[in-house]
């Protein structure tokens, strides 16, 4: 009885992988059919579905990654065509994913990647003549690519040099303009010092020229109490002359000549 139990659990393991397969067939075939119709996003719907049920469906995961590319998606495009890059399938179909993943890069303008993706394509099938013509767009735009970036290189180190150089001129303007300023700041102090001592000068002038005035009112003050003495003196002189004259007089009269 357990053996037949097995045998029917291995009858309903099987049936159940097979309807597993069927839903995975039949959602990459409506995909497929609205890709062709150019409903690239209901086409990406279906794919997912089919995706659901297996994640490892090589078919869904190569046809979702063209839809995306369709919709310009190349970040997501360029993972899932990576990943089948890495799927144990036939070299043909590898080699496809490998071409996929170069128009990817392609169109992501990643073009050194791109190459290498070609590359890698046409090792497992050389005889891809779209695979041999990409290879050869895609070094012609990397070498444009190399080109533009050394230009743009040259053109930011001029840039960076005029930009240097007018640094410097600035600098050196600055640094002028400031002398000018300290040199303009160093004739004001000199002038001044000039004014104070200038004014200094004329202050000292002014009280010598005070103490000189007020000399020369002390000396005529002097001058003239010394003419008042003077007149006293004389005064007293004349004053005693006449009476010295007067008392002569008077003797001179009480003598008799004889």
């Amino acid at each position: 009885m357990m053996h037949y139990r097995v045998l029917i659990l291995i009858v309903l393991g099987l049936f159940a992988s097979g309807l597993h397969a069927q839903n995975v067939k039949k959602y990459v075939r409506k995909g497929n059919k609205q890709f062709e119709k150019g409903e690239y996003s209901e086409a990406e719907v279906q794919y997912r579905k089919a995706l659901d049920k297996d994640p490892n469906s090589y078919k869904g995961k190569f046809n979702l990654g063209d839809a995306m590319y369709q919709q310009d998606n190349y970040e997501e495009s360029g993972k899932l065509f990576n990943e089948l890059t890495a799927a144990n399938v036939a070299p043909e179909a590898k080699a496809k994913s490998f071409y996929n993943l170069g128009n990817t890069l392609l169109k992501a303008k990643k073009y050194k990647e791109s190459v290498e993706a070609f590359k890698q394509s046409l090792k497992l099938d050389p005889t891809d003549y779209n695979a041999k013509y990409n290879l050869e767009y895609a070094r012609k735009k990397l070498k444009q690519q190399q080109q533009q970036q050394q230009q743009n290189k040259n053109k930011n180190k001029d840039k960076n040099k005029d930009q240097n150089k007018d640094k410097n001129k600035q600098d050196q303007k600055n640094k002028d303009k400031n002398k000018q300023d300290q040199n303009k700041k160093q004739d004001q102090q000199k002038d001044q010092q000039k004014q104070q001592q200038k004014d200094q000068q004329n202050k000292q002038d002014q009280q010598k020229q005070q103490q000189q005035q007020q000399k020369q009112q002390i000396s005529k003050k002097d001058a003239a109490r010394m003419l008042q003495a003077l007149k006293n003196d004389e005064k007293k002189t004349l004053h005693k002359l006449e009476k010295q004259k007067a008392k002569a007089a008077k003797s001179s009269s009480s003598t008799i000549d004889w």
